[in-house]
């Protein structure tokens, strides 16, 4: 008798099987008629491998060993050797938009996902290894210095952009970008694949502030695709948001997920305004843009930056009694030494706009120092929190202020898998010997990403209404289950196999083990499973 890991296999193949995966990549990718394995085959076992246990590339014939590989996806652990596995990822990286392109379709039709809605956003994930210049191929993402959104940055790093739907929150499209590249650069672009892919269907696209640029707007607004970004602070001039009449603005009918189970009273309010926004181009010749904002206050954020104003006005009064006290001294015996802490002092504590600073000598010649905090700015600063703007294309018959912002809202689910993305699928930190194999092992992860999400939103889906369930904490309170606890829980399935008369036997510990493979459509009993 033999016991192996069984878990989510059995999920991730019939997913994956819906998706067909392995027959898109055969069709892009095809294989030598010698081959054991087709390039299919093996880029569906590595998405399994990132769904129930990410590990790095060589050690993947080991978990095949251990799990329930061959039993379920048909695939002898000795095939699946580090070779293998790079001649796979090194014949899908030319094709990796196609593929990508192609995936995202077949998702959108086999589950039936609305594409009304998108929501795009790129990340970027550090790479191990020096990744010379001259030893990449620019005909693929170069790995590079950026600015790494985890702040390594001593690592050289590669990117990738999401389009998010507002249905489920499942990642339909998919693209790896070089570690140098611009995300404003890569809006327009983006908006180009998911024209190809929503096909005749209009959609919103909803994005970051990186999208406001007037080469953005101006093609967005050229091709007819609506969109909604919040508005870079830098286009917002200083003292507007103190000028705006909180009174007068709109309460919006809306309560975030979060608060549902709040007190009335505590509960975040938004209140909207709305006026144009005009965007100049860079040459006199081009036509002035003109877009509806939206103007957002929020009371969370509002009482957000009022405590972070406290706590840094706070750490620079007790940095500064300290210079006071010290002036004179050792360490501050000159006016030189005295300006340049407070110098410091301003820029590390973010203060410079309101520190009102005096430094002078007594009668014996030694420095002193008096200072304040400029009660009117900090007046002004104060009248301008929670406030926000957003621009959208969307015409005021197509959604009101208030549903403008509630559209905006579901920006969050792409950032919700970016943390999927490199929390349970493990995507960094990335150690791969090629550019073209890094991109396409982050292609990879995206599918991964992509069955990982049906998952949820199936589980969701069949749940009703409601979309929540017990017995996923021991306390049995009732959530709405997401990807990772789902995986959690059947990770702890195990198929123990016998001889040829006694047919493998899943081990189904507890019973919301069952639960959730009833809701994913998933044939398992507790002594037979049918093994294909």
């Amino acid at each position: 008798m033999v016991e192996k890991r069984l878990g989510a296999l059995p999920v991730a193949a019939e997913f994956l099987r819906r998706l067909d995966v392995a027959g898109i990549v055969d069709g892009l990718c095809p294989s030598a008629p010698s081959a054991h394995l087709t390039h299919g085959q093996v880029i569906e076992a590595l998405v399994a491998n990132r769904l129930t246990s990410p590990i790095p590339l060589f050690r993947v014939g080991d978990w095949a060993r251990t799990w329930a590989v061959e039993e379920v996806l048909g695939i002898e652990a000795g095939l699946l050797n580090d070779d293998r596995l790079a001649r796979a990822l090194d014949a899908i990286a030319p094709k990796l938009e196609q593929l990508a392109g192609t995936v995202g379709a077949r998702a959108i039709t086999e589950f039936g996902i609305d594409v009304s809605r998108l929501h795009w956003d790129m990340t970027s994930m550090s790479v191990h290894g020096a990744y010379p210049l001259e030893d990449q191929d620019d005909a693929f993402p170069v790995i590079k210095h950026g600015h790494p959104k985890d702040r390594r940055v001593d690592l050289k790093q590669v990117q990738a952009g999401l389009a998010v739907t507002g249905d489920g929150g499942i990642p339909v499209h998919a693209r790896v970008f070089g570690g140098g590249a611009a995300e404003v650069s890569q809006v327009v672009g983006a908006m180009k694949d998911l024209r190809k892919l929503a096909g005749e269907q209009d959609f919103l696209l909803v994005a970051d502030s990186k999208l406001v640029s007037y080469p953005n707007v101006a093609a967005l607004l050229a091709a007819g695709t609506a969109f909604i970004a919040p508005v870079p602070a830098a286009q917002v001039k200083d003292g507007f948001y103190a000028a705006l009449d909180l009174e007068a603005a709109t309460v919006v009918d809306w309560v975030p997920d979060r608060d549902a189970g709040k007190d009335p009273a505590r509960r975040e309010v938004y209140r909207v305004l709305e006026d144009v926004h005009t965007l100049n181009g860079p040459r006199k010749r081009d036509p002035v843009l003109s877009v509806r904002r939206i103007l957002v206050h929020s009371t969370g954020n509002a009482a957000g930056q009022q405590a972070a104003r406290n706590k840094r006005l706070t750490r620079a009064a007790e940095d500064l009694d300290k210079v006071q006290r010290g002036a004179g001294g050792k360490y501050y015996n000159t006016v030189e030494k005295i300006a340049a802490r407070i110098g410091v002092i301003a820029k590390t504590r973010r203060v410079a706009s309101c520190l009102r600073t005096e430094i002078g000598e007594d009668d014996n010649g030694r420095p002193t120092l008096a200072w304040h905090f400029d009660q009117q700015v900090l007046d002004d600063e104060a009248a301008a929190d929670g406030w926000y703007a957003l621009l959208t294309a969307l015409a005021p018959e197509q959604a009101d202020p208030g549903q403008v912002l509630i559209q905006y809202k579901g920006q969050g689910s792409v950032e919700r898998r970016y943390a999927d993305f490199k929390g349970p699928l493990a995507v960094t930190p990335l150690f791969v010997q090629h550019n073209h194999r890094v991109a396409a092992l982050i292609q990879v992860i995206c599918l991964a990403l992509l069955v990982f999400s049906l998952i949820e939103r199936q589980v969701r889906q069949a749940l009703g209404p409601e979309q929540t369930m017990v017995g996923l904490y021991p306390d049995n309170r009732r959530v709405r289950p997401t990807g990772r606890m789902i995986l959690y829980h059947l990770s702890e399935l195990t198929l123990r196999i016998g001889n040829v008369t006694d047919p493998p036997t899943v081990q189904i510990s507890r019973g919301v083990q069952l639960h959730l493979l009833d809701l994913l459509g998933i044939e398992v009993t507790q002594t037979r499973w049918p093994m294909t």
